[in-house]
């Protein structure tokens, strides 16, 4: 009789083993380390260790102690794989951050347009991105309002990026769910580069569901003074993003000290998710090594 019982719990856990090859931590409680901050990476971030498959990336990033997942593709994804990656994020107990909102606009000029067609197809891919949003356990959504119209007074464009994003705000509210403007620093036509510009247009928006994604990579570029620009901005900041400068990999390769910032985020009572929104100093599976160990090094702050 013990015998039996012996065998059943070996083939129990040969089974588990199975279908968990990263350990059988199933629920998501990490036994290697634990962060002070819920850190997300991308998919493919540990394609060298983990294998192409999105879900064993997942299990891989559970097993190293990372609590979240951003996929800025979601809205491109079938909603076969969106609802795949939603149960396995729900069995290892972890949260979905950003996807991007993007139908097609976000890198030409649109919403500082002020034309309909812009406005008619940003907001129709809200409202299909409130789907993916129920589909994903997803609360959080990057915007990019595009380029400049240098053909118009900075005022004008001002205006109808806010009148757009006032709207947009009308679908997300119901649904608990918030749109996060992003200042990025990948060319100098885009509108929208600087955390007070960004404080701004939110303030003049004036919903829950309009807040500022703020990355440290492209706002260090942009405008420095990492610090006390959050704290000026803090009450409109959502979501934070990293990466570091130069070269957006991660931390410890460049000049931001990320362990100053994340202890600074940490004691302000940020309890959200940090994307990490860059790519890895070392090719293979040494930088994937490498990139744990980073986030091990810029967590010590207690």
């Amino acid at each position: 009789m013990e015998r039996r019982k012996f065998i059943e719990r070996a083939s129990l856990a040969t089974a588990l083993t199975a279908i968990y090859p990263f350990g059988s931590n199933v629920y998501g409680a990490n036994s290697e380390h634990k962060f002070n901050h819920i850190y997300a990476p991308h998919f493919g971030m540990f394609r060298h260790t983990a294998g192409g498959d999105l879900i064993a990336q997942i299990d891989f990033m559970a097993e190293h102690g990372f609590r979240a997942l951003e996929d800025n593709g979601m809205m491109g994804r079938s909603i076969e794989d969106q609802n795949k990656i939603a149960k396995a994020l729900e069995r290892r107990d972890m949260k979905m951050g950003v996807f991007v909102i993007d139908g097609g606009d976000n890198w030409k000029k649109s919403l500082t347009t002020g034309k309909q067609e812009f406005s008619d197809n940003f907001l129709a891919t809200c409202k299909k991105a409130v789907e993916v949003a129920k589909r994903t356990g997803a609360k959080w959504m990057t915007v990019v309002p595009g380029f400049y119209e240098r053909n118009l007074p900075i005022g004008i464009q001002t205006a109808h990026v806010i009148e757009v994003l006032k709207k947009a705000s009308d679908i997300f509210e119901p649904h608990g769910l918030t749109m996060v403007l992003e200042p990025l620093s990948d060319t100098p036509e885009l509108f929208l580069r600087y955390s007070d510009q960004t404080y701004s247009i939110c303030k003049a928006v004036g919903s829950p569901a309009c807040k500022i994604l703020y990355d440290a990579y492209h706002m260090q570029r942009n405008e420095g003074d990492l610090l006390a620009n959050i704290d000026k901005c803090w009450t409109e900041i959502a979501y934070i993003q990293v990466g570091d400068n130069p070269g957006r990999k991660e931390p410890g390769t460049g000049e931001i000290n990320y362990l100053n910032l994340f202890k600074h985020l940490y004691s302000k009572g940020y309890r959200g998710i940090i994307g990490m929104e860059h790519g890895l100093s070392v090719d293979g599976e040494a930088g994937e090594k490498k990139l744990i160990q980073a986030y091990k090094d810029s967590d010590k702050f207690n």
